[in-house]
């Protein structure tokens, strides 16, 4: 055999054999797929969605299986955006919101919708306008956050079918213009009186209300005083008219007599030196009383 056609056959057997070689390698770089935590990747087998790759090894077809698309599926942030509103007593109001959001299903993600934030900002943009209009500025600015509520799940229902989860959906600031402001801040002002004024009158109020209270107090106090002094004299004057029953005239002329005593003691009473006339007829009063008081002793 000639040297030539020696060297040919195993030439030849050594191309088979390397070709062969590098066609399983190639294979295998091209059938084994690594997929990052961070990432989904989206497989088409002639240009038809074949399957979504998750996180680890996987293995795909060669040749005839291509990574289409890599998306990332860490959470996201739109750009803050400023859109205009206007509330249902007719305020035009600037609000600035921020939304998050995260893709859970590549596959609707990449074949149902081309520019995915562009499309969850107009949306936030049109459920802002649309729930501020059915609110008054008042309540714009008191129920913010049952505003963000109602505006972060009617986002998360209509970006459901592009395969995306809205996580935070903000509402950073309510802005309005100067003429707006103004009148609120004179609003406020007036509003901040009217509350002084009634604070004071209700002041004034409780006040008399108190003095009215403590006057009756005063009033119901003496009327008590009265009714015992009253309930004192009646006893006394019943213990007197018992007395007269029982011992006729002679008590009768014993209480008169002691009254008498009783009323030149209190003339007599005073400060400093004084002269005190006393008429006959006291001084009769006087012993007719002695005698009584030793004649009961």
């Amino acid at each position: 055999m000639d040297i030539g056609q020696v060297l040919g056959e195993v030439i030849g057997g050594n191309g088979v054999f390397l070709s062969l070689a590098l066609l399983i390698i190639i294979s295998i770089v091209l059938g084994v797929r690594i997929v990052p935590q961070s990432e989904k990747h989206v497989v088409e087998r002639f240009g038809r969605l074949r399957a979504v790759l998750g996180p680890g090894i996987n293995f795909i077809v060669p040749f005839l299986d291509r990574v289409a698309h890599r998306i990332s599926v860490l959470e996201r942030q739109l750009p803050t955006a400023s859109q205009d509103a206007i509330t249902s007593d007719n305020v035009l109001v600037k609000v600035e919101t921020s939304v998050f959001y995260r893709i859970t299903e590549p596959e609707k993600t990449v074949y149902r919708i081309r520019d995915v934030d562009g499309a969850i900002a107009t949306t936030v943009a049109g459920i802002v306008r649309s729930e501020i209009g059915k609110l008054e500025l008042d309540q714009v600015q008191s129920n913010r956050a049952q505003l963000i509520e109602r505006v972060r799940d009617q986002v998360s229902a209509m970006v459901d079918d592009w395969g995306v989860e809205v996580t935070r959906a903000e509402i950073l600031d309510v802005n309005l213009d100067d003429a707006t402001r103004a009148a609120m801040l004179q609003q406020l002002n007036a509003e901040r009186a009217r509350r002084a004024t009634v604070t004071e009158a209700e002041g004034k109020k409780r006040s008399v209300e108190l003095n009215a209270d403590a006057d009756l107090y005063a009033a119901e106090q003496e009327a008590k005083a009265r009714r015992v002094l009253a309930d004192a004299e009646a006893y006394a004057t019943g213990v007197i008219a018992v007395a007269i029953r029982e011992n006729g005239l002679e008590a009768a002329q014993y209480q008169v007599a002691l009254k008498q005593v009783e009323a030149l003691t209190k003339v007599g009473e005073g400060a400093g030196k004084q002269v005190v006339i006393v008429p006959a007829q006291a001084l009769d009063a006087f012993g007719d009383a002695f005698r009584m008081l030793k004649g009961r002793a």
